[in-house]
């Protein structure tokens, strides 16, 4: 493993001597650390597997390929010889990773991070046993054996949630209330995991009271030596397994230990609900190591006045939920710049709060805010966006747009699964007021494809009453 040193001067992009970065994978998530990385100065090389994603259209050099190609990986790595290689997406040679950075390259976080959080059962058994962060009852399946799938799903009881054992963003997750939905969820593994769907974890049920992203920030601190750094928690929904809506406030009461809409607020239980977050984000990426950005996901629900925290899964790069922080944190600080800061040896400037009787390294945001996801509702090629002047007439309100090229639709539990294709963000007076801007504006945007001429809106792109607050 590589470490990382602190940066103190840099040379121009595509000059001799230039910081070079290469990641494999080019989505949203990429473009902005791509983004951040270009204001720093830096060469940014990005991979995917089809022409024209978010973060190669910005890039000073793309190539296009399947990343399960070890070969293909090496070839780049060798030709370009970078600083840093960013593993972005799930689909990656892990063993060509793990072998990369034996030879010398800087794999961010590290390979044997990125082995273990891009596999549920090795990211399960981490939180539980080498954090010893708390966790839901679960089990494991093997897919091919319809028997030992029913056996564990039984075991952990109903409801309960079978996962894809090397997925994201929902794809391969099923719940299952009963056991009709049993043979349902074993097939969905199978056929709708974007890894690996021979094997799931069959996960217990928690009527949690809201769900946590935690950017837990590893970095360089003055001394040179690595630290922890905490920028608030971000509250966040999912639809069909992927995030659909998150938030963020300097006022964690007004969406800790409940949701953002529950009208309820305890400083007290807030603060109590802050400190353990933090305190099982720090456990589970202290026990992975490296330097960046890792997005830990938890639950936390109130119990009779004792709040409970509870590991899910952590991923080691930025996070979807964590796109809030484009309009949250100040400029050159949102994930993906903290991220760049973070890998190559920057500081981060923080301050050392009290939280619940203990000390921290906080970053704060500098206003409520949230982000709403814009999905398409028609699958094709060059999409349109129309409803722009109604979206951004709201004080606070901007879009963003992800420039996909494409949209591919898949058939999902309960119909069409669509394509993430941009996001509303919105600040506000606090985090409710902020989730219902976001909402709204996301809302107002209309899409079309070449092959689909119709007009359609976000409601036509998915359940749009689900979890909404204007739309119930």
């Amino acid at each position: 493993m590589v470490s990382v040193k602190k940066l103190n001067k840099i040379a121009a992009p595509t000059s001799p001597g230039a910081l070079k970065l290469v990641m494999f994978g080019a989505g949203e998530l990429g473009k902005e650390i791509f983004v951040e990385a270009q204001r720093l100065g830096m060469e940014c090389i990005a991979v995917d597997r089809y022409e024209r994603a978010p973060a190669a259209q910005i890039a000073h050099k793309s190539y296009t390929f399947n990343m399960m190609d070890g070969n293909a990986m090496r070839s780049v790595v060798e030709r370009e010889k970078p600083d840093v290689i960013i593993p972005e997406i799930e689909a990656i040679d892990l063993d060509t990773l793990i072998e990369l950075e034996k030879e010398g390259y800087r794999v961010i976080p590290n390979a044997r991070a990125t082995w273990i959080t891009m596999h549920r059962e090795r990211i399960r058994e981490l939180i539980a046993k080498e954090a010893k962060v708390e966790t839901c009852g679960y089990t494991y399946a093997r897919t091919d054996d319809p028997e030992e799938f029913k056996d564990g799903v039984e075991k952990i009881g109903y409801p309960c949630i079978s996962k894809a054992i090397m997925s994201s963003s929902g794809h391969g997750s099923y719940d299952i209330k009963g056991e009709g939905d049993i043979e349902k969820a074993r097939q969905w593994a199978i056929k709708d995991a974007r890894g690996e769907g021979s094997r799931v974890i069959i996960e217990e049920f928690i009527d949690f009271d809201t769900e946590i992203t935690e950017l837990a920030l590893r970095h360089l601190d003055e001394d040179g030596k690595i630290v922890t750094t905490f920028p608030r928690p971000i509250g966040h929904y999912q639809i069909e397994g992927d995030y659909h809506s998150s938030w963020q406030s300097p006022k964690v009461s007004e969406y800790l230990p409940w949701g953002a809409e529950s009208g309820r607020e305890d400083e007290g239980l807030a603060e109590t609900a802050e400190r353990k977050i933090y305190e099982a984000a720090g456990k589970i990426t202290g026990a992975l190591g490296g330097v960046g950005i890792f997005g830990c996901e938890l639950f936390v629900k109130e119990i009779n006045g004792e709040v409970k925290v509870y590991g899910n899964e952590c991923s080691p790069r930025p996070h979807d939920t964590g796109m809030v922080t484009y309009i949250s944190h100040i400029q050159g600080f949102n994930e993906g710049g903290l991220h760049v800061r973070a890998i190559t040896g920057l500081p981060i400037p923080a301050k050392i709060r009290e939280v619940d009787g203990r000390e921290f390294r906080v970053f704060d945001p500098i206003a409520p805010a949230s982000s709403h996801v814009i999905k398409s509702p028609s699958e094709g090629w060059d999409p349109q966006y129309r409803g722009l002047w109604n979206a951004l007439s709201t004080p606070g309100v901007n879009i963003y747009m992800f420039g996909k090229p494409m949209v591919y639709l898949t058939r999902g539990r309960v119909g069409i699964v669509e394509e993430r294709m941009g996001l509303a963000l919105a600040l506000g007076e606090n985090a409710l007021d902020a989730k219902k801007k976001a909402e709204v504006a996301a809302h107002n945007i209309e899409m079309r494809t070449r092959q689909v001429h119709e007009w359609k809106s976000q409601d036509q792109a998915h359940d749009g009453r689900k979890k909404h607050l204007f739309r119930q």
